[in-house]
């Protein structure tokens, strides 16, 4: 795969029903060129991120078209679930891969909002390196009181959105579209179903709070497996890898008398997000990406 590859990540407010889920796959399938790398659901969160990569200019389609489908199978008037969010589509940043420059994943995002606001009349905010206020760089800020509170306020002048209208889609909600460099999405399951505990964690490693930095994290209750999980997204797993923040939540549930049961990733994360935790824990001397047989492969 050559030329300006950009990897794009939507999630969308449904991570229960099967069907629709596979009919969002199969709209980012219709754009040739466009592989979808990965399709992770969760049904407490009930929301189902995609990972889809290729060309700019076809990753935007494949964009498109993802919202169009979602725009059409999600009725947020009757959505719930445990993960914030603001529309069917949810949040959908472009993160530049292989001969693409932030800028033009800038751009990219501001091009899909334009185009999705005059074809859907769809609010949207623009995030990460494409907000146009310092406050929405922050995911966080954009979607405070969620869904339920956005639609009483979107016409606030704080609350207006970047593009399009300055009142909700009827079913739809508003959309965020935005540009960031790769990010994880590592949850930490604990072997309590005190959601109070996972609050308190969350507090003592998010970055808002005085915690790590390019850290966000929140208490979540799984109610299907009755336990509570800390969720996060590290922003910069270069600044704050994955170990520190894991070995962490460790130590502060050891102070509240519970453990650690599991941890997950959601979606795909950088090769080398992965050789930094096994290079810590192993301790190897002097260990180089080259000692990775696979990376010869590649080359």
């Amino acid at each position: 795969m050559a030329g300006k590859i950009v990897e794009a990540v939507p999630n969308i407010s449904e991570g229960r029903n099967t069907t629709t889920i596979k009919q969002v796959a199969d709209a980012v399938r219709s754009v040739e060129g466009v592989r979808l790398l990965d399709v992770n659901s969760d049904r407490d969160h009930n929301r189902t991120v995609y990972t889809l990569i290729g060309e700019l200019a076809r990753v935007e389609e494949a964009s498109f078209r993802l919202f169009e489908q979602s725009l059409q199978l999600i009725n947020m008037e009757e959505q719930s679930g445990a993960h914030p969010r603001i529309g069917a589509v949810d949040v959908m940043p472009f993160v530049p891969v292989q001969g693409v420059e932030m800028e033009e994943c800038v751009a990219a995002a501001q091009r899909l909002g334009e185009r999705l606001a005059e074809a859907f009349e769809l609010p949207i905010y623009l995030y990460g390196e494409a907000a146009q206020l310092p406050e929405r760089k922050n995911l966080a800020y954009i979607r405070k009181g969620q869904y339920e509170v956005l639609k009483t306020e979107i016409n606030l002048p704080a609350r207006r959105p970047d593009l399009g209208p300055t009142r909700m889609h009827q079913t739809a909600g508003a959309s965020i579209i935005g540009a960031r460099m790769p990010l994880i999405a590592f949850n930490v399951n604990l072997n309590t179903n005190r959601k109070g505990i996972a609050d308190q964690i969350a507090r003592a490693v998010r970055e808002s709070s005085g915690g790590f930095k390019n850290v966000k994290a929140m208490g979540v209750y799984l109610e299907d497996r009755d336990l509570v999980q800390v969720s996060m997204n590290l922003e910069n797993y270069l600044s704050t890898p994955i170990y520190r923040v894991f070995n962490c939540i460790k130590e502060e549930a050891k102070h509240y008398g519970v453990s650690v049961l599991e941890s997950e990733i959601v979606g795909l994360l950088p090769q080398q997000a992965l050789l930094d935790v096994a290079n810590y824990y192993l301790r190897v001397a002097q260990f180089e990406t080259r000692q990775v047989m696979e990376n010869h492969l590649y080359e």
